[in-house]
């Protein structure tokens, strides 16, 4: 049986206190490579606190196993890292086998279209262009090249971004509501290509998004995120998180 890529057990993330006391409880989260997945809910349900714990950029406060299988790679705890601030090799491991899709697309604004699709490859020694070109033409970008972020649309800077987060062919994609800013026409585009383009490389793709009708339409499978009183919950039959305020 194939190894999970992310395998999480028992983790708990805690921030703050009194009335501004916030935690999320992740009993348990196992991600398989190809696996696409759409965390939907309400703001302050936990979702982007749980794409910045997969993103290793937030610190848990305990857990019973974070573990990475990326391919060809023996495991790696993750929580050991943290306990023993191997923040270095934290920041290496998303760096070479994740991919990530911001909000606004993140682009760098005085390097041309090319050069953030190359940035990543650029900074971890890869040659270049590498998939990058093909990238560019599967997501219809490749007449922009030469253009700065600013010379371009809001679509056309999305899909910039997917193809920098693409280009160095990470093992693991996470996207932090990469069409909130999109009319739903583009949405609904620019979310098929990613969700498309991640299947192609078998990348494994977690998305935060509120429009769980899109994810829907796109094909992921949905990990709902529901409020109650004080709290609330994620449940899914490979994973299952809970947060509390």
């Amino acid at each position: 049986m194939t190894a999970p890529l992310v395998d999480i057990e028992n983790c708990i993330h805690e921030r703050a206190a009194g009335a501004d006391r916030f935690r999320l409880a992740v009993d348990r989260f196992a991600l398989f490579p190809g696996d696409q997945i759409a965390l939907v809910g309400p703001s302050g349900c936990g979702k982007s606190t749980m794409l910045d714990l997969l993103s290793l950029i937030l610190a848990p406060t305990a857990a019973a196993r974070f573990a990475l299988s990326m391919p060809g790679r023996a495991a790696v705890d993750v929580m050991a890292l943290w306990r023993g601030g191997g923040r270095d090799r934290l920041t290496a491991l998303r760096a070479a086998h994740m991919g990530y899709v911001l909000q606004t697309g993140g682009l760098v604004p005085f390097l041309s279209v090319r050069e953030n699709i190359l940035l990543t490859r650029r900074a971890l020694g890869l040659p270049c262009p590498g998939p990058a070109e093909t990238l560019m033409e599967w997501l219809g970008v490749a007449e922009l090249g030469r253009r700065l972020p600013r010379q371009i649309s809001i679509g056309q800077r999305q899909r910039v971004a997917i193809a920098r987060a693409l280009a160095h062919r990470p093992a693991l994609i996470l996207a932090d509501e990469p069409t909130a800013s999109l009319d739903p026409s583009l949405a609904e585009g620019t979310m098929a290509l990613l969700s498309a383009v991640a299947r192609h490389q078998g990348a494994a793709l977690v998305v935060v998004t509120h429009d769980h009708a899109l994810a829907e339409r796109t094909g992921l499978t949905v990990v709902e995120c529901r409020a109650g009183t004080g709290a609330s919950t994620i449940r899914h039959e490979a994973a299952s998180v809970e947060a509390a305020a």
